[in-house]
């Protein structure tokens, strides 16, 4: 089972159980969605790639222990231990004040005992000085993505907006400049959509336990009218101002609030927006979404709810100075596993954890680089594709095959190393294609030849093809035979 489902699961076992709020208990059942006949709109469906950006105060000391992905972590010592051992650096606040965790005793040896987590924030408003949100905007262009989303507020509470509702806890604690606004326009200018994290379950300014278990993080998620009221307030004015294409909420809401009043405020003000599934943290409130989020996950099959994987290109959301090559996703394992995503039917939102300047390390560059790289050849098999009849098949040397369809177009991704000279053949199994087709692959010239044994598909390569330098994967493109 992976995180998010994961999570959600013990948190409805855990809120039904202990959880006293008189709003909950008061529901009777869960109110109708009124937007259940709102189809997903082309554009989100279409985009398939979008790059998630977790960037804040906890970007100064960017610190994190590396302790694995965190279905690994858990399997060593459960949520306590994982706590203990955060390897998620937009952590940091609350991992700094575990006795004897990693971060805590980083956060001594480093800054001293006396250093609160305030302190970083004139260090980021200094550093962001130097922050150019176009050279961002170009980028992600560059790679292919065609959506952004940035996170306002994580849990910490530190907004990238100076709000027109101050913070009542720490009205101090937000960005110099206005992250949120410049962003947003640089990435339109670059004609991609803006979508907006918040985080709406946590906010430790509001309530700020230590959380070391997973019976602490259920207790600090906020059931409180005045944390509501100031929520509700940002998030309205998130979507007057910068007019997102997405909200992308995390960690639950409030359960008193009017959430089906706010998502009708969004869809009037953005008539193609989408918002994502952990507004509804417990799956029980019968609040509507567009998209589902599981985190660090790939799924077994086509989904016929719409997906978006999530996930950093290491172990962790935030910049980690800890990273090696080691830990981050190869570009093979990257390009694979998107590819993998977008066959049955989800997107990838790729997170980067910049510096505190703005600036990407070259890890992280270098992977995105290898991505756009790899779709500006086979874009074609990706941006505007569905999932055909099956996610996958294998050829018969053991390689890994995906599929998409477009626009009447069959694609099957190959996702391992194609016959070096003086083999030749590919031999997908179980595919059969139609008579008279036309098999090209993406990025060379001339059609193949091929041929039909039983069930198999034989695909006959050049030798450019078979001389021709490693990619990441390789696509087929097979098109119906031609009218005429």
């Amino acid at each position: 089972m992976q995180f998010w489902r994961r999570f959600t699961f013990i948190v409805s076992v855990c809120l039904f159980v202990t959880l006293t709020s008189s709003t909950l208990l008061a529901q009777d059942a869960p109110p109708t969605d009124p937007f259940a006949d709102r189809a997903v709109p082309d554009w989100y469906d279409d985009a398939k790639l979008g790059i998630f950006i977790h960037w804040g105060a906890y970007s100064v000391p960017a610190w994190a222990p590396l302790t694995g992905e965190l279905d690994d972590v858990l399997a060593q010592g459960g949520w306590e231990y994982w706590f203990a051992h955060n390897p998620y650096a937009e952590w940091y606040a609350n991992s700094m004040k575990i006795e004897g965790s990693d971060t805590a005793i980083h956060h001594a040896e480093t800054y001293g005992a006396d250093f609160a987590y305030d302190d970083f924030i004139p260090l980021f408003n200094g550093a962001v000085e130097a922050w150019n949100p176009a050279e961002w905007a170009e980028l992600f262009a560059d790679v292919g993505a065609r959506y952004v989303v940035l996170t306002t507020k994580h849990h910490d509470g530190f907004l990238l907006w100076d709000s027109a509702t101050p913070n009542p806890n720490a009205p101090e604690r937000h960005a110099s400049r206005d992250i949120v606004g410049e962003l947003s326009e640089a990435v339109r200018a670059e004609g991609m959509r803006m979508g907006l994290y918040y985080s709406g379950g946590l906010d430790w300014t509001f309530n700020d336990p230590t959380i070391n278990s997973f019976e602490a993080l259920i207790g600090a998620i906020i059931q409180d009218p005045a944390y509501e009221e100031y929520a509700t307030a940002q998030y309205r004015e998130l979507i007057d101002r910068y007019q997102p294409s997405i909200l992308w909420n995390d960690l639950g809401y409030p359960a008193m609030a009017d959430l089906n009043g706010l998502f009708e405020y969004f869809y009037s003000a953005i008539p193609d927006g989408v918002v994502n599934n952990r507004f509804d943290l417990i799956g029980t409130m019968g609040l509507h979404h567009d998209f589902t989020t599981p985190e660090y996950a790939e799924e077994e099959a086509i989904l016929l709810e719409k997906w978006e994987s999530t996930r950093g290109l290491g172990y962790s959301f935030g910049y980690n100075q800890n990273d090696t090559d080691e830990n981050l996703l190869s570009v093979d394992e990257l390009v694979d596993s998107f590819v993998d995503i977008v066959s049955k039917g989800g997107n990838l939102l790729l997170n980067i954890g910049p510096n505190a300047d703005g600036t990407i390390s070259e890890l992280q560059l270098s992977r995105l680089r290898g991505l756009g790289y790899w779709l500006d050849t086979n874009g074609d098999a990706i941006y505007g594709s569905d999932p055909w009849v099956r996610a996958e098949a294998q050829t018969t040397a053991g390689g890994r095959v995906r599929f998409t369809t477009r626009e009447g177009d069959l694609y099957a991704i190959l996702l391992d190393a194609l016959p070096t000279l003086p083999e030749h053949d590919v031999v997908i199994e179980g595919l059969t294609v139609p008579e008279g087709a036309v098999i090209t692959l993406l990025g060379f010239e001339g059609e193949l030849v091929y041929a039909q044994d039983g069930d198999n598909l034989i695909v006959t390569l050049t030798d450019e093809i078979c001389c021709a330098a490693p990619q990441p994967a390789w696509t087929l493109k097979i098109s119906p035979a031609p009218e005429g």
